[in-house]
């Protein structure tokens, strides 16, 4: 057996507890597809870029990048399907720092404070000739909002401008996330973390950049990161990003996750739903946001393209969260074998794996990876298991090595791995089984020693 760091108890019981509690968290996951929705139409089939979704009583409160010749749009939704777009303009006039360029007013964040509802806009500051943050005020959901303060909220001129807000709260502090316009003119971008009053109109300390995220990538992210959403789900905070151009198909939506609000935070090997992971679906999704359904469950709301006219429109899907990673309901995911619930074997590093670690060791009788997956439909489907296998005969010579399957607690076959050497990666499929809806696939020490990337369903 390939000689491998050793794996201590108590790894395995804090792993083992992490799987309970995200086990527990199902009940609040993708769920049945009446409950759950496939991105397979757009719930508003309208120009209606970067939605922001807040739930105000039973009414669901949808708002939108400039069009339809509104600076902000508004549409209202009692199940977050049949929506009802708004003839008015929830912001009828800027702030006096914008310019009045009615198409450089982006990505709206509207949520409540209490004494009624506060909006972060981007939009155009004369002075600094950037895109900046401005706060607008309004008694209702439905408007109109009404700015305030004498200049923008965040307007980080040297660093770009600032577009892109979007709030989270914890403890009874509001914070701020947002994103410095790099790209606007060849800097780096970030995604920064501020807190702010609760009413969002001012800033109340100095923004946090979010590390392990931040600096643009050109070969992974098309030089852009943005509209950041946060959320925390079994004990972690996953930050998920839009990426790419977003002019076409290339747009994506990733995530990230840290233990702490601050970071570090580590980056997806993969993105969460891009336009080949959604089967053609969906063309460029982004723009996302987070919001509970009347089921109580996670939904993702986030656009995409439409052409003739070309435009981008709203979609919906079910969100759930397997091991406290995110999975959306009709995207394929990549299922990291470190994030699985691993028994006798290790976690190891591995710089050439999907994200630099990989699961080795699975060479005792009871050793073995779980992976927790959701399926939008019952009925046969590939699994693709990334793996290394570099074992040798008593000869030195290479040989096939092999794990047992099974699927829900019933032996499903074997999976072959042939000879590629450690720390070569490689790809197997198989079919298999699976019901609708969350399953549990478990590959156990078989003949030899492969080790595990991670899996994916389709």
């Amino acid at each position: 057996m390939r000689p491998l760091p050793p794996h201590p108890l108590k790894r395995r019981i804090a792993r083992g507890l992490a799987f309970v509690a995200a086990a527990a968290a199902m009940g609040l996951g993708l769920g049945p597809a009446s409950a759950a929705p496939l991105p397979d139409s757009p719930v508003l089939d309208r120009d209606f870029a970067d939605p922001d979704v807040v739930k105000v009583g039973g009414t669901y409160h949808a708002y939108a990048t400039n069009g339809d010749g509104k600076h902000i749009q508004h549409a209202t939704s009692r199940d977050l399907k049949r929506w009802k777009a708004d003839s008015r303009d929830v912001l009828p006039v800027l702030g006096g720092w914008a310019a009045p360029r009615r198409d450089l007013v982006w990505a709206p964040e509207v949520f409540a404070t209490g004494d009624g509802f506060a909006m972060h806009y981007t939009a155009h500051d004369r002075a600094s000739d950037r895109q900046c943050i401005g706060v607008a005020l309004s008694s209702s959901p439905d408007g109109p909002f009404r700015p305030v303060g004498d200049g923008p909220l965040v307007c980080p001129a040297a660093e770009g401008g600032a577009i892109d807000a979007s709030s989270y709260t914890e403890g009874g502090q509001r914070y701020l996330l947002w994103k410095n316009d790099g790209n606007c003119c060849g800097t780096d971008t970030w995604l920064h973390l501020q807190p702010v009053t609760w009413d969002g109109t001012r800033t109340t300390g100095d923004p946090v950049r979010l590390i392990r995220l931040i600096r643009q990538d050109p070969t992974g992210e098309d030089g852009v990161v943005e509209a950041p959403t946060l959320v925390k789900r079994a004990g972690q905070y996953v930050l998920f990003y839009s990426a790419g151009d977003y002019r076409g198909d290339h747009y994506r939506t990733g995530y990230a996750v840290a233990r702490t609000l601050t970071g570090p935070y580590t980056k997806a090997a993969k993105p969460l739903m891009t336009t080949e992971t959604l089967s053609g679906a969906v063309h460029g999704p982004g723009g996302q946001d987070v919001v509970t359904g009347p089921d109580g469950r996670d939904r993702i709301v986030f656009h995409g393209w439409l052409a003739d006219p070309r435009r981008r429109v709203m979609y919906t899907a079910g969100l759930g969260f397997a091991n406290g990673y995110p999975v959306v309901r009709g995207s394929k995911v990549l299922y990291q074998a470190e994030n699985a619930l691993v028994h006798h074997a290790a976690v190891r590093d591995a710089p050439s794996a999907s994200d630099g670690r990989a699961v080795g060791g699975i060479g005792h009788a009871d050793s073995h990876v779980e992976f927790t997956v959701f399926t939008a439909a019952a009925g046969e489907h590939r699994l693709s298991v990334w793996f290394g296998n570099g074992s040798q005969d008593g000869a030195g010579s290479p040989v096939e090595a092999t794990h047992g399957l099974t699927v829900n607690g019933r032996t499903a076959g074997t999976v072959r791995y042939r000879h590629t050497g450690w720390d070569r990666w490689s790809v197997v499929d198989t079919a298999l089984a699976l019901k609708e809806g969350w399953n549990t696939i478990r590959l156990s020490k078989g003949e030899y020693y492969a080790e595990l990337d991670g899996v994916e369903v389709a």
